[in-house]
């Protein structure tokens, strides 16, 4: 079998490749060694996340990623389930961070909400707790689980793009891809091994500083129903997502955020809670870093982060519906990675959580970069 790329992974990653490829009239395959997505791309919020990122490269990939999404939820019939991001503040460092945040090149088209307009937009909100909130258009929410696969599909019927499931890589040397299925070749090779570093370019990679994290994630029914409207996010995220934490106004929120929830930041904790056409909620998340972790869904985090979404959304009691783990690559000095291990390869490696906010720009600037 030859193509002209050949994509290693079928995760959000791979898959943005090989639309990328595909639009330049490429033949293309996309190599994944399980029967179908199961890692981060389908345990995640399914939220694409442009307000908050970090400024400069990585917040202008994610308003491209964006609009490639609003493309391809309308072409593979993906239902886009809610937009916009409300940015809940419950104290005055928070205030101070969102105004921060407004003034900044990043605030465009985003507004800040009194207590009464943010509980008119989100009802569930508690109205004891927010003082005021930070509201974003620019977001939108897909079911992680169900849209991954449809792209997958949507690309082999609309692109003619080749699937090969169950299908390990177990030597990359452009042309040729070696895997337990035989060989196969292709021109161009890009290889998206999430964080799995033991495959192909192990050594290259072990000298990139990667490590893991791994987060717990929860479905929940809340005891009183209500809509959404949008993701809703917390104080805590505004002391996480670099877009606000690298403002000086945080400062004074982290040490406040430090005196009265340390718990929350000892295990990585802030809050998004998104909601699904059954009315349940995908809430989270918590994040440990290293390269193994034990499989067990803690009690102890969950509880944490049950407790963050309760003290914002007035929930009445939740009915846990499923809890699970996922993993992602990280980096602490950097959030994606692209290596060029010769001129037909390359090795794209997103390291801070935002593949699905960002993987679709990334894509095109692969694509580019090999064939333009």
């Amino acid at each position: 079998m030859s193509y002209d790329v050949a994509i290693v992974g079928a995760g959000i990653v791979g898959l943005a490749h090989a639309l990328a490829a595909a639009r330049k009239s490429r033949k293309v395959a996309v190599i994944e060694r399980h029967a179908f997505a199961v890692g981060a791309s389908i345990r995640n919020f399914g939220f694409v996340t442009i307000t908050g990122q970090q400024a400069g490269d990585c917040w202008e990939k994610a308003r491209r990623a964006r609009d490639i999404w609003e493309d391809v939820t309308e072409a593979a019939r993906i239902p886009v389930l809610h937009r916009g991001l409300t940015m809940t503040g419950r104290r005055p460092e928070a205030e101070a961070v969102i105004d921060a945040f407004l003034a900044t090149e990043m605030g465009k088209d985003c507004r800040r909400l009194s207590p009464s307009q943010a509980i008119d937009y989100v009802p569930a909100l508690r109205t004891d707790i927010v003082t005021a909130a930070l509201y974003s258009p620019h977001e939108l929410r897909v079911e992680s689980r169900t849209a991954i696969p449809a792209i997958a599909a949507w690309l082999e019927e609309r692109y003619g793009v080749d699937l090969h499931w169950s299908t390990e890589v177990r030597d990359v040397r452009a042309p040729v891809l070696v895997t337990n299925r035989g060989r196969i070749e292709a021109e161009t090779i890009i290889v998206c091994p999430g964080d799995n570093f033991r495959g192909p370019f192990s050594d290259e990679l072990a000298t990139c500083g990667l490590t893991r994290s791994q987060l717990h994630m929860l479905r929940v029914l809340p005891g009183r129903p209500g809509a959404l409207n949008s993701a809703v996010m917390s104080d805590l995220g505004l002391a996480r997502y670099l877009g606000y934490a690298e403002l000086p106004e945080a400062a004074a929120l982290k040490a406040r955020l430090q005196a009265e929830q340390g718990a929350e930041l000892v295990n990585g904790i802030h809050l998004i809670a998104v909601q699904s056409a059954d009315g349940s909620l995908v809430i989270g998340d918590s994040h440990e870093y290293g390269e193994t972790f034990e499989p067990f869904v803690r009690q102890e985090i969950c509880d944490l982060i049950l407790g963050e979404a309760s003290a914002v959304l007035d929930l009445g009691d939740c009915a846990v519906q499923e809890a699970w783990l996922g993993t992602y690559a990280s980096a602490p000095d950097r959030w994606r990675l692209t290596l060029r291990p010769d001129d037909a390869t390359r090795v794209v490696v997103i390291t801070a959580g935002c593949g699905a906010s960002t993987a679709f720009a990334i894509a095109e600037e692969t694509i580019a970069d090999l064939f333009d």
